[in-house]
């Protein structure tokens, strides 16, 4: 346990619909390691966000427990914070105040907020623009903020909810080698919620594979590769086609390959 962060044991969660309990996660059982980055793969409808919820403390467990660092999990922490695609940035405070904003509970004084903020800004390339206001950034820009925003609080752990699914790819690749480079310097847990097989073996050191009705996890595949990774090399395409092959896409590309 010395090395866990987090422990997911027997968890289970239903919601009421319709006066009737529907069971949404069932029997999740996981350990995230510190220092890991960490993959939650599925098919929309799985869970995975209802699992991401669950371990930052929004909902609570029908059955079951959520540990962080030995410690039951009862409710939200600033020790794990939650990062959306949907990046929440308040439009009339630029750059800089939207960032300074988080960290009011901090207890700093201005200057030290500021030098904070400017830190973390700095971190994902935007000491430039701190005076912008997120009507004048490019979705990739607006999504760099949000980081800032998550890392300035240095929390051990960022929980992100398909954080860059509604940005272009050449953006998304970009952010994804930011993210990286960030997480090897700033040594910050990350959990990522994903339905993009390539983006969970490009970024996470474990991937694990959700089955839906109920949501539960069917494997959970370790991706040994260094990092940086290369998309076109052969062992990530090995990674890629043997999470392919768990949803049964293969055989349907290669039949569409085949017809075409």
């Amino acid at each position: 346990m010395a090395d866990t962060l987090v422990h997911v044991q027997q968890l289970q969660k239903s919601f009421v619909k319709n006066e009737k309990a529907e069971l949404v996660l069932k029997d999740i059982s996981m350990e995230i390691k510190k220092g890991e980055t960490v993959a939650v793969l599925g098919k929309s409808g799985c869970g995975k966000s209802t699992l991401l919820n669950l371990i930052g403390g929004f909902h609570e467990p029908t059955k079951g427990t959520v540990l962080f660092d030995g410690a039951e999990v009862q409710g939200p922490s600033r020790r794990a914070i939650m990062l959306f695609q949907h990046y929440a940035l308040l439009p009339w405070k630029n750059v800089l105040a939207n960032v300074e904003l988080a960290l009011e509970p901090e207890g700093l004084s201005a200057d030290e907020q500021r030098a904070r903020a400017e830190k973390y800004l700095a971190l994902v390339g935007l000491q430039d623009s701190l005076g912008q206001f997120p009507s004048e950034l490019s979705g990739g820009m607006q999504q760099r903020v949000a980081i800032a925003r998550a890392l300035a609080i240095q929390p051990e752990m960022i929980l992100m909810d398909e954080p860059f699914a509604a940005l272009d790819t050449f953006t998304r690749y970009y952010l994804q080698d930011e993210l990286l480079r960030i997480q090897q310097e700033e040594k910050t847990n990350i959990v990522l919620v994903t339905h993009d097989i390539d983006e969970a073996v490009y970024l996470a050191d474990r991937v694990f594979i959700m089955d839906a009705n109920p949501g539960r996890i069917r494997r959970t595949v370790p991706i040994e590769l260094p990092k940086p990774r290369d998309r076109s090399d052969r062992d990530f395409q090995y990674y890629r086609r043997l999470i392919l092959d768990e949803f049964n896409f293969s055989r349907q590309e290669e039949q569409l390959e085949y017809n075409i």
